[in-house]
């Protein structure tokens, strides 16, 4: 079978999901976003075999907090894989992390190509849009809101099946009106493969002098859905400690946010670097004592950070500030892999970070408990099986 699957973000679970469908004999485009993401998280191969990779290269530069100009570039990026759906005519089209506008034109491309079209919902992007611009521009914000949450709402139901990261969207799928026989749910997950656990004391941690620090650590872009307050709060409460760190290794607006409020408060112990290759990033993992995430109230509605998946392939535990009902709170809670407290709870967050800090069995067992869940729940072949089944419901 001829399958094109799209990936806005060129996320490492995708490119593996695209790598086992290849070695099953099926034909697979794996396409993404190259000029659009702040982070690049996927190799640079172009595959082999049954299995072709190519980057989605725009002319234009990309502005993320310029709406209008990412709004175009978005439309590019669309234009160009309706484009390519329509020379390569494949049978079924899986396209996820996609911006809307985008995701309309693959969906009209695939129509006309006679593919059949699957919708891998991973965030509610017309809702959070509304949330973003609301505030801003209370009259047009919440207009162009209304407009992406329609949008959404026929995508999903014009495509000919979904794939939903979390069984919290059902309710949604169920007020959408849509056929419950044409939704399925898989949860994402990481590449364990690409994940071995890293000893504290690697390569990467001795270039960056935390070898022999404890060190809270994040990783992926800040936005608007995240609090990098937190880790300023961090920061103050471990000031006195010269054997703590606080690590951000992201990009974006908040991140810069965060480097210039360290010049501010001469806060020595808070580092932001930027995104480091993807072939150290186990090394980035295995040097954090903690790893942690952070997400705004409002986002915890429609959004479940993907790290947290990567997190726990690290064996570390994981100190989060999320809500209690989102699914990554759900998933380290009920394997005992960390601690969790609402996003707007700093008092709560550091207690958390010092019973980490302080227990250090206590984090060791957490992480043990995170890797054991990994290593339950992420099995490639059996998720290949899932997706196999979802490319047969979408043909009939």
């Amino acid at each position: 079978m001829n399958l094109l699957l799209h990936d806005y973000g060129n996320y490492p679970f995708t490119r593996q999901l695209a790598r086992e469908l290849a070695a099953r004999g099926h034909t697979v485009d794996y396409l993404y976003s190259e000029t659009t993401q702040l982070i690049h998280r996927g190799g640079s191969d172009a595959g082999s075999g049954n299995l072709k990779i190519t980057g989605i290269r725009l002319k234009r530069s990309f502005e993320k907090y310029n709406y209008l100009r990412r709004r175009a570039c978005e439309i590019d990026h669309g234009r160009r894989l309706a484009d390519i759906i329509m020379r390569s005519r494949p049978d079924v089209v899986l396209s996820a992390n996609t911006p809307l506008d985008a995701q309309r034109l693959a969906l009209q491309a695939s129509r006309r190509a006679g593919a059949r079209f699957i919708f891998w919902l991973q965030d509610l992007i017309g809702y959070a849009t509304k949330l973003a611009l609301t505030p801003k521009f209370p009259v047009l914000g919440s207009a162009v809101g209304a407009y992406y949450t329609y949008l959404e709402r026929n995508l999903l139901r014009n495509s000919n099946h979904v794939v939903l990261i979390s069984k919290d969207f059902l309710p949604l799928m169920k007020e959408y009106r849509m056929d419950e026989t044409r939704c399925t749910v898989i949860p994402n997950w990481a590449p364990l493969d690409e994940l071995p656990v890293q000893p504290k004391s690697n390569a990467w941690a001795k270039a960056h002098g935390l070898a022999d620090k404890f060190s809270f650590i994040y990783t992926g872009i800040l936005g608007l859905k995240h609090n990098p307050a937190l880790f300023l709060q961090l920061a103050e409460a471990f000031r006195e400690n010269a054997n703590v760190r606080i690590v951000v290794v992201s990009a974006g607006g908040a991140a810069n946010w965060l480097a210039h409020e360290i010049a501010q408060y001469k806060l020595t112990n808070l580092m932001v670097l930027p995104p480091q290759p993807g072939d150290v990033y186990a090394q980035v993992l295995g040097t954090a004592d903690v790893l942690t995430v952070v997400l705004s109230q409002e986002a915890g509605r429609y959004s479940a950070p993907s790290k947290v998946l990567s997190y726990l392939c690290a064996a570390r535990p994981i100190l989060l500030a999320v809500p209690n009902n989102n699914m990554s709170a759900r998933t380290v809670l009920d394997c005992k892999g960390g601690l969790v407290c609402p996003p707007d709870d700093g008092t709560q967050w550091v207690k958390n970070a010092r019973k980490l800090f302080d227990d250090q069995q206590l984090a060791a067992q957490m992480g043990c408990n995170a890797h054991a869940c990994a290593e339950e729940h992420f099995d490639i072949k059996l998720i290949t099986d899932q997706f196999e089944q979802v490319i047969a419901k979408a043909r009939q």
